[in-house]
């Protein structure tokens, strides 16, 4: 049967021809869609030391302020001040007798720490149990604001671990500039709202009204704006944070109406407090302090319920920055920087060209396998693995997967099992074609009787790789997400694509014979 140029093109054929070469364009530019991991291209490894004794006094400021709620709640006397100092928040009343009622209410409500008295003064302390609560959700919950951060920042699955008891480590891949490292996760992004008690644009004049230092339980924030500055006498502790945020974002706004700004939004509990904070405080100014910084101090004209404005004179990128630090969240415990380490990609280098080396022969010992054992059937069923091949870099591309090696591992182990699914159609096809059945039928009768044992063993594969996708980290995810796009892309091309192979060869070309 002949052919013609038109009806070749006008068939199946022309879609392959067209996604072979846009397969052929994505890997020439390939660099261009798959991110590397640190083992391939170099980066940054950084390890990081939590402050334990910062989510410590975390903890404090937190029942201090649920034992004031407590004793409100109950009409009993306030405390006159309170502060912490050692580890030991105090609670300071007037006397003895409002001292001693004010301990044997807490002592029977607050829980997790011990609770005592000394004259007029009631301290509470964590207990050891707690603090190794403590010491467990802040590294975690820092491990989770990393996390949020490095990805949002465009680096990929990057390996955020635990090290030890109060250690994190790091790796950024491609990042060579440890500065750049360190202005990506190190920012604590703490935002603070607290209500101003007195500013001037002199710190020392603000102190002198007051002996020359801040009163107890209040601190002095700067307010800096260009070459000027302003500073504000506002409360040591707030329990109105960042941490009560449900989202923030970016937008124009300001006094001009065009200026980045940033916009936030308290969850339930945060906007119950923001809304008796501004209720209670008509025509007062209120601080919003980021990092122990005043970015603006808008005086309070109405209640507000759960959202409000940070503005500070930044830059749109800077906005765009600040709200992507604020969803993250800031961390529970400050960080500091134990070790920073580059690690050049020439490791890397060398992998990738093993790696190739070990593909190419793979390969071409694969084609001369499947091509020795199914003759023109296994031609195709090889071109088909290419196509595999092809889509699981798109799909892994899709993902903004980072390619590691433990990922090309999975990714070459999953297209070397992907050929026994045409093993197992070829073998039924040779069979039925023993028995006398015409190609036509055998190709369907192949298809057929081979799909319920191709889906189970891909089926079975694909829920183990996503196990292990689901509880693993670093590596192994990438190991699992390669396992995952590439037993999709085996399902696509085997059981779909295969068969369109087969079917136009019979159909258009007209082949009644083949040898498999």
């Amino acid at each position: 049967m002949t052919v013609s140029l038109r009806q070749l093109f006008i068939s199946r054929f022309s879609l392959w021809l067209i996604l072979a070469v846009a397969g052929g364009y994505f890997v020439y530019n390939l660099n261009n869609y798959i991110k590397y991991g640190i083992d391939l291209v170099g980066g940054t490894y950084v390890t990081l030391q939590v402050q334990l004794d910062k989510a410590h006094e975390t903890e404090l400021v937190e029942r201090m302020q649920d034992a004031v709620d407590v004793l409100k709640k109950a009409g009993k006397t306030l405390p006159k001040s309170k502060r912490i100092e050692a580890g030991i928040a105090q609670l300071a009343f007037d006397d003895v007798k409002d001292a001693n009622i004010a301990f044997e209410v807490l002592s029977a409500v607050i829980k997790g720490v011990s609770v005592d008295r000394k004259e007029t003064t009631v301290t509470f302390t964590l207990t050891s149990e707690t603090k190794a609560r403590i010491d467990r959700e802040a590294v975690d919950s820092n491990i989770n604001a990393l996390e949020m951060r490095v990805n949002a920042f465009g680096v990929g699955e990057t390996l955020v671990a635990r090290h030890g008891t109060d250690k994190i480590i790091v790796e950024l891949p491609n990042i060579h500039n440890t500065q750049q490292a360190k202005a990506m996760i190190g920012r604590a992004a703490l935002l603070e709202i607290k209500l101003v008690e007195d500013d001037s644009p002199n710190e020392q004049d603000l102190l002198d009204r007051y002996g020359g230092s801040a009163p107890e339980g209040f601190v002095v924030v700067p307010e800096h704006r260009g070459d000027r500055s302003h500073f504000y006498l506002v409360p040591a502790y707030s329990d109105l944070t960042g941490r009560l945020l449900k989202s923030a974002h970016s937008s124009l706004g300001g006094d001009t109406g065009a200026e980045p700004v940033v916009n936030f939004e308290f969850k339930k509990e945060g906007a119950a407090k923001f809304y008796d904070l501004t209720a209670n405080n008509i025509d007062r100014k209120l601080a919003i302090v980021l990092d122990g910084e005043v970015k603006c101090a808008p005086v309070v004209n109405t209640a507000l319920s759960s959202s409000g404005m940070i503005s500070g004179a930044f830059t749109a990128s800077e906005a765009q920055e600040l709200a992507m630090l604020l969803r993250a969240g800031s961390f529970v415990a400050p960080v500091t920087f134990e070790e920073e380490r580059n690690i050049g990609a020439t490791l890397g280098q060398e992998s990738i060209r093993k790696g190739l080396i070990a593909c190419i022969i793979g390969m071409l010992l694969l084609l001369g396998f499947i091509v020795i054992t199914y003759k023109m059937a296994g031609l195709l069923g090889y071109i088909v693995l290419l196509f595999n091949l092809l889509l699981s870099l798109v799909l892994l591309a899709g993902m903004q997967a980072t390619l590691t090696l433990p990922g090309i591992a999975g990714l070459l182990l999953t297209i070397g099992m992907a050929i026994d699914a045409s093993i197992l159609i070829f073998e039924r096809m040779r069979d039925e074609i023993a028995a006398g059945v015409p190609l036509r039928r055998a190709i369907e009768l192949g298809f057929s009787g081979a799909m319920t044992v191709i889906l189970d063993s891909n089926i079975t594969s694909l829920l183990m790789a996503i196990v292990l996708y689901k509880f693993g980290t670093g590596p192994i995810q990438g190991f699992a997400a390669t396992q995952i796009v590439g037993i999709i892309a085996t399902l696509v091309t085997a059981l779909w694509m295969q068969r369109s192979f087969f079917t136009f060869a019979t159909d258009v070309l007209g082949v009644t014979k083949m040898r498999i």
